[in-house]
């Protein structure tokens, strides 16, 4: 079964600080300044050169988009790089990136002044926990989500799956995807301290969980980057799909982030008014297995 409905993740670099909570609410983000509406038109086409580095769960439609933008206006250069929502947030603090991708605020890493760079929302990721067939599991609670990433239940059998072990495979700290999780569904419990693999991509997480070899595996990534070789539990009964965002059932996602300086060059502006266009929201967000920036108005605890 591979999953198209929704997206991938993020890495190392800053420590992101998380903090937990017992519910989901509506609100507007608290980065600096937000863009989160899509536009009926893209802006005009700019020339030049930027860098784009950052969120592993946002890379693939930023570079989807880049592609694109480039086609359509010469003499414009974008390089787009991974590295982690760390990464990118302090790539584009100190210069060394014009646009700083993130799958979480940047008021989430205390090192860096929010004041100084401009938030744009530009797409929805939606994550899910994904486990090797061989774990024998299609749904879980959050509470029994909660157990066995914090190494309470290390056996299948004792959530209702095949009788195999647990075997963990995390997100490296600091990873805007393991924030993601850690707010929106360990919410103050402490991740397990010993997992079988740490890993510092949404591609290494996924061969990992696919691995033959361990038919316990279980970890968390966007949606969208799942395939046939893993299995996307339900939570708490409902599947990650748009219509369950849309409807409050599923909470577990985040507004993907692309961060400016206060005053971006004309070609980031421009690229980033590319991405938000209705025409690309409409279908290329969806087909790499995003949600359009306005599917909802909800904000998630990683977006807080």
């Amino acid at each position: 079964m591979h999953l198209r409905i929704l997206a991938v993740p993020a890495v190392a670099g800053l420590a992101l600080i998380g903090c937990g909570s017992d519910n989901n609410s509506t609100g507007n983000s608290p980065a600096a300044t937000a863009t989160a509406s899509a536009s009926p038109t893209p802006a005009p086409c700019a020339t030049g050169t930027i860098t784009a580095s950052g969120s592993t769960a946002l890379q693939p439609l930023v570079q989807k988009a880049a592609d694109a933008y480039q086609a359509k206006c010469a003499g414009s250069t974008i390089t787009v790089s991974g590295g982690g929502s760390s990464t990118g947030l302090s790539n584009v603090a100190s210069g060394t990136s014009d646009i700083g991708d993130s799958d979480v605020p940047v008021t989430n890493t205390p090192s860096i002044d929010a004041t100084s760079l401009k938030d744009h929302q530009v797409a929805i990721v939606v994550f899910a926990i994904v486990t090797n067939p061989g774990a024998g599991v299609s749904n879980l609670t959050t509470a029994q989500v909660r157990d066995v990433f914090s190494g309470k239940v290390t056996n299948w059998k004792d959530v209702g799956g095949a009788n195999v072990p647990v075997t963990l495979i995390e997100r490296k700290p600091g990873s805007g995807t393991r924030l993601s999780f850690d707010k929106d569904i360990m919410q103050g419990t402490a991740e397990s301290t010993t997992p079988a693999q740490t890993q510092d991509s949404t591609q290494l997480v996924l061969t990992g969980v696919a691995d033959k070899n361990l038919p316990g595996a279980v970890s968390y990534i966007a949606v969208g980057s799942a395939n046939s070789t893993v299995t996307v539990v339900s939570l708490d009964g409902s599947a990650p799909n748009a219509d369950n965002v849309k409807s409050g059932k599923y909470h577990y996602f985040s507004h993907e982030h692309m961060y400016t300086k206060t005053t971006a060059s004309p070609l980031a502006e421009s690229f980033i008014g590319f991405l938000l266009s209705s025409d690309f929201q409409t279908t290329t967000v969806p087909q790499l297995g995003y949600l359009p920036v306005n599917t909802t108005t909800e904000q998630s605890l990683a977006d807080k």
